[in-house]
């Protein structure tokens, strides 16, 4: 009796390590399915994963095969997910994240910090944060192959999303379900005024001192740019008048714009932190409640280069000036 019943479970136990060993087999063309999810071109992929485009092609479609559904629609140009094949695609990046974590724990197990870690960081932060920090931080972790972009949020949020980069520094908050925060430090805003403005003989400015005043802003696609028209009520901004036509993706070229007595402009601290004083412009702090926003350090991968992550939040922190830390009345701008 005892054998009969072992027989009967046998087939049920080899059906089970035969989809064991098709997973392990298909780690590579899960890597290959989001190659093509991320490029949206099959040859594309194919150079990204240096196989060749026959290899990839193939092996792709032996998956699709082995599953029973159609991953592509090849008929659109660019290559799309089907809607079962957004999916699929979906559960192979949790399924390749939960192998990449197995080397996660031997590193983390020995206590080591090595590999690349790719990081993106916003435009309005990336130059007058990063020389603050990452002195110290290669430093401290030689063997960390640290890799930086600067990039607006919503291309920092996609790519996180898509495992093209390992974390983000945002100043704003991300809604969605994939995305963990960490909060850095609450920056506050300054006003930056020509000398030749009346306001730059204030010692402190309210909101309402800025009616009448034309503000440069950055163009569209920055979050900055939301901030200041969120702190401004959406009042009068300079960016599209008569006489002068013109729009910046950079805070430097904003803060020229003032000192050639062109406006004011807000600025986030960090943006005049070590500056020189020009005596052109002048620095004016807001009245309390100070409007200020939150920088903040997302990731993707809730456990995946966690201690990474830790390490590199710890030397940024280290970094700010510790009157960002000291509590005072302030408007939190999302």
């Amino acid at each position: 009796m005892k054998g009969k019943h072992t027989l009967k479970k046998l087939p049920a136990l080899i059906f089970d390590f035969e989809h064991f060993f098709l997973f392990i087999m298909t780690l590579t063309q899960l890597n290959y399915i989001i190659a093509v999810d991320n490029y949206r071109h099959f040859a594309d992929a194919a150079q990204k994963c240096y196989v060749t485009q026959p290899t990839l092609s193939m092996q792709i479609h032996k998956l699709e095969q082995e599953l029973g559904v159609q991953i592509f629609d090849r008929s659109k140009h660019p290559v799309i997910p089907t809607k079962i094949g957004e999916k699929i695609i979906g559960q192979a990046r949790l399924t390749l994240k939960d192998s990449d974590r197995i080397k996660e724990l031997i590193s983390e197990g020995q206590n080591e910090f090595t590999g690349t870690f790719r990081v993106g960081v916003i435009p309005s932060v990336a130059p007058y944060l990063l020389p603050y920090f990452l002195k110290n931080f290669t430093h401290k972790y030689p063997k960390i192959d640290l890799k930086i972009e600067e990039a607006l949020t919503d291309t920092i949020v996609y790519k996180v999303n898509h495992d093209k980069l390992d974390a983000g520094i945002l100043a704003q908050s991300i809604k969605e379900k994939n995305i963990f925060e960490l909060p850095l430090f609450n920056e506050p805003f300054i006003v930056y005024v020509s000398a030749k403005n009346q306001l730059s003989r204030k010692s402190d400015i309210t909101i309402n001192d800025l009616d009448g005043h034309h503000v440069w802003v950055l163009r569209k696609g920055h979050c900055l740019r939301d901030q200041v028209l969120h702190i401004l009520d959406k009042k009068k901004i300079l960016t599209d008048n008569e006489t002068v036509q013109f729009e910046s993706g950079n805070i430097e070229t904003l803060k020229n714009l003032v000192e050639q007595n062109f406006g004011l402009t807000l600025l986030p601290k960090l943006a005049i932190r070590g500056s020189k004083q020009n005596s052109q412009a002048k620095v004016c702090n807001f009245k309390s409640p100070v409007p200020e926003r939150s920088v903040k350090l997302i990731y993707g991968r809730l456990f995946l280069k966690k201690n990474i992550i830790d390490a590199f939040k710890k030397e940024i922190i280290a970094s700010i000036p510790k009157e960002f830390f000291n509590g005072r009345n302030s408007i939190l701008i999302a």
